[in-house]
């Protein structure tokens, strides 16, 4: 299996060519690989995390395809098919079994609606939560999808995070805000933070894969 990270949220997880795509959003350039798309999931609405444009070009190759999302997305999606999914569901789709974590999106402001946002976890293997810092309960996280930079976070948070969770294997995500700078300080917290337990961090930029 072998995971593709995209610019900011967006990720690929390819398994014998068959393709799961994660938060496709607006930080990200245009899709154009997307044959074999068996799913995407979508953590919550913003659109840094999912665009029509970015789901019809999946759709176009795969006009099958199931969408996963929380309800906050299927409302805001209305005109696609969106399968609602929470906290506690498991699904299998193609060669991948996604199992969902969490309900709310992290806190940005009082004055910002919190929206629906869900975590999945890929093949009991890969950890994303989204844009929040749920942790996956009773689950031993083999590699994590880690925040490195957004109006919802500082990175005091994002290293605790990366404590608790405790990942062998941890990679940044979100971070298309930062500049060159602020992506290698980001870059050297998280790496301490994982290596505290053991860990290894990837400092993954766009296009790089990892295998898993």
């Amino acid at each position: 299996m072998k995971l593709t990270k995209l610019e900011h949220a967006a990720l690929i997880v390819d398994k014998a060519g068959h393709k799961l795509f994660i938060d496709p959003g607006s930080y990200t350039s245009p899709l154009t690989e997307t044959a074999g798309a068996v799913a995407v999931v979508i953590t919550h609405e913003h659109p840094d995390h999912w665009t029509p444009e970015q789901l019809d070009r999946i759709l176009a190759l795969n006009p099958e395809v199931p969408i996963f999302a929380p309800a906050g997305v299927a409302h805001a999606a209305a005109g696609y098919q969106v399968t609602v999914v929470s906290a506690g569901d498991t699904v299998e789709v193609g060669p991948f079994t996604l199992r969902f974590f969490g309900e709310k999106h992290a806190v940005i402001h009082e004055s910002i609606p919190v929206v629906d946002n869900i975590g999945v976890l890929v093949d009991d293997e890969l950890y994303y939560a989204g844009d929040s810092f749920t942790v996956p309960d009773g689950v031993a996280v083999d590699t994590l999808a880690v925040p490195a930079g957004a109006p919802w976070l500082k990175i005091s948070e994002v290293m605790d995070y990366v404590l608790e969770v405790k990942p062998r294997r941890a990679f940044p995500t979100h971070e298309m805000l930062l500049s060159r700078a602020g992506k290698e300080l980001s870059n050297a917290r998280i790496r301490w933070a994982t290596e505290q337990n053991g860990g290894e961090y990837f400092p993954l930029e766009p296009n790089e894969s990892l295998d898993l």
